[in-house]
């Protein structure tokens, strides 16, 4: 069984999945770890196709799975994560930002972590990116730790190791991915936070402007808002079960 199956969603990183494959390849390689990498192409119109494709010949570990057209990174995160023969999901960003150098440090922390842990998440330090880019997060950051009282500092960073059965026990929806804390503790699971260094993307602009990240965001986070209120939990073992 492998230790850990790695989710990278993709789209237009054509000069950035190379570098970032590799990184993976020289940090996991050198810790012993058996795992996977499941890139996910979220409908690509440059060459982050044929990249992949090309470095599939020199890392065996290496999946690639194509969506038809652009889906969202919350459907190529689940795509990933449906497809992966791990027991363990971790998930990194596709542009670089996250260090793969984090990877052992996530997997030791969930080795050594009590049962209850349901998600280490990576919070991030030094963050990159425009003064408009940070405001958008911490507008959205606020709202969402008062709503949600998920205790995140930050949920936008791509590093989360969970489970790969619990996430698939989560609800999906387009945008899962930013609430995921949220989302695991509403099923019974605590939360561990890690201060990560922020890196600026390999190449490339963002995706996200503040029509897709703030305003679509807030929406969603009183949808998550209303799901958490609307949970009401079996109870463990067989309480709350009759056989008829």
């Amino acid at each position: 069984m492998l230790d850990l199956s790695l989710i990278i969603p993709v789209k237009n990183e054509a000069e950035n999945v190379g570098p970032l494959i590799e990184e993976i390849a020289e940090t996991c390689q050198a810790q012993d770890l058996s795992f996977e990498v499941v890139c996910v192409d979220d409908g690509s119109t440059d060459d982050t196709v044929q990249r992949v494709i090309r470095l599939k010949e020199s890392y065996p570990w290496l999946r690639l799975v194509c969506h038809r057209r652009s889906y969202g990174q919350s459907a190529a995160v689940r795509t990933g994560v449906m497809c992966a023969h791990g027991e363990l999901i971790m998930t990194l960003d596709g542009d670089g930002q996250n260090d793969p150098t984090y990877i052992p440090v996530f997997f030791k922390i969930w080795k050594e972590a009590d049962p209850s842990i349901g998600l280490v998440a990576g919070q991030r330090l030094g963050r990159a990116g425009t003064w408009w880019k940070k405001l958008q997060s911490s507008i959205a950051n606020g709202i969402r730790r008062s709503l949600l009282k998920d205790s995140a500092r930050d949920t936008g960073c791509g590093l989360k190791l969970l489970p790969r059965d619990l996430f698939l026990k989560l609800p999906y929806f387009d945008g899962l991915h930013r609430f995921l804390p949220a989302l695991v503790k509403r099923e019974g699971r605590d939360i561990l936070y890690v201060d990560v260094q922020d890196r600026t993307r390999l190449s490339g602009r963002s995706h996200y402007t503040a029509g897709n990240r703030l305003w679509v965001g807030l929406g969603d986070m009183f949808m998550v808002f209303w799901l958490m209120r609307r949970y009401r939990p079996v109870p463990p073992g067989h309480e709350g079960i009759r056989n008829v």
